[in-house]
């Protein structure tokens, strides 16, 4: 049996013990043909660009173009000790490719290549993609990654090509799991980033308001704020009252012997009544950048009540660094499981965490967009804090 395995979109924090978790577990049932010179396991770099240029034809003991790297017991040594992905990642969207971005040899013959939306610089690149794979003699794909690498699992899947996915995203929105890789490694460091400015904010008498990742969902700002017992959260499910939420930060700030105060939004939050720009290029996904609403927050706050405020972003800080001990935990079980999946015969499948328990669902279909909170269950907009009478009989992340 012959795997390959990707990562795709933003890295996070235990991408590289899911991959070497797919290999070892791959070794266990004795698919890896040692001192053959072939590989049976293909890290396909750069995402699912590395599946546009592979050269299915070399792939198994080294593609020339650098799209793929063939696995072995030295080269996964070591890596679940650090964090981001060894194999690279992008945000290739193949189903949707430009022009400027074919390889070379299809560029030539782009004229036979079917078209998106009728138009003539955007292709659809499927077919290639199962091809390149089919003759580099990968059997299996395992896809890690969030909602956008997972659909385009699923979009590769229903035109035949057996896929198997790894949920990532410090967002924690792949709908169909109730966790994925890097979310817990996300709110750890989130909380001690923020507690570490209590003693800045505290000496120079200022509210801090910061913005993390979440454009659609707020499950990393709600986990935080549920770890953090003084701050105001703001998530993107709800629009909030800016009026109540600067007089809540006001009687924070007063009330602090210190006299400071803490606000955490999530990148996609907003006001009632506001809202927020958004710029430059979408991406393959249709996903533009947002301006940052934690400056146009801070702004805010400081024209309604009079304080000083302190904006600061701490999205990329939390894809940094090595994955915490859950995380590798949780990485560790994925990759695994995943292999046991395809063992099983079983494609068109997303290992998961549900109701607390390992299983597995359908790759999330991309139509049907992020998981969200539940804002009655979880989240009490009047206090702008999370909701913690309603959790009996609920699972640690939910």
């Amino acid at each position: 049996m012959r795997l390959g395995v990707l990562t795709g979109g933003g890295d996070v924090p235990g991408l590289n013990a899911a991959i070497k978790s797919v290999y070892r577990a791959a070794g266990d049932r004795g698919w890896l043909r040692k001192g053959s010179g072939d590989a049976d396991v293909i890290g396909i770099r750069r995402g699912w660009k590395g599946v546009v240029h592979l050269d299915g034809a070399t792939a198994g003991s080294g593609d020339p173009t650098g799209f793929a790297l063939p696995l072995t017991d030295e080269i996964v040594r070591r890596v679940d000790r650090t964090g981001g992905t060894f194999l690279h990642s992008s945000r290739t969207r193949p189903d949707r490719i430009g022009l400027e971005e074919l390889p070379d040899a299809l560029r030539a013959r782009h004229s036979e290549l079917p078209r998106v939306d009728g138009r003539d610089d955007l292709f659809d690149l499927t077919d290639q993609v199962i091809d390149n794979m089919m003759r580099a003699g990968i059997e299996c794909l395992v896809a890690i990654g969030g909602d956008d690498t997972l659909g385009y699992a699923h979009t590769l899947s229903a035109r035949g090509f057996p896929v198997v996915g790894i949920p990532k995203t410090m967002d924690n929105d792949v709908r169909g799991t109730e966790y994925a890789l890097g979310f817990k490694t996300a709110l750890t460091r989130a909380d001690a980033f923020i507690n570490r400015q209590r003693t800045h904010l505290g000496s120079h008498e200022t509210v801090g308001v910061f913005r993390i990742f979440g454009r659609n969902a707020g499950f990393t700002a709600l986990g935080t704020a549920m770890a953090i017992s003084d701050v105001r959260c703001l998530i993107p499910e709800h629009r909030f009252d800016l009026e109540a939420l600067c007089a809540a930060v006001a009687r924070d700030h007063a009330g602090n012997s210190s006299r400071y105060a803490l606000v955490l939004c999530s990148e996609g939050a907003m006001w009632k009544g506001g809202s927020l720009q958004e710029i430059g290029a979408p991406d393959a996904y249709g996903h533009r950048k947002k301006m940052n609403v934690g400056d146009a927050l801070a702004e805010a706050i400081s024209r309604a009540t009079g304080l000083p405020t302190r904006p600061q972003d701490i999205t990329y800080d939390l894809r940094s660094g090595d994955p915490d001990a859950l995380d590798k935990i949780v990485a560790n079980v994925f990759g695994t499981l995943a292999v046991e999946l395809i063992a099983q015969g079983k494609s068109d499948r997303m290992v998961c965490l549900q109701g607390g328990v390992y299983g597995h669902a359908a790759l999330p279909d991309p139509a049907r967009g992020a998981r969200t909170v539940d804002v009655a269950t979880l989240y009490d907009t009047a206090r702008f804090r999370p909701k913690f009478t309603e959790l009996l009989g609920k699972p640690l992340f939910i």
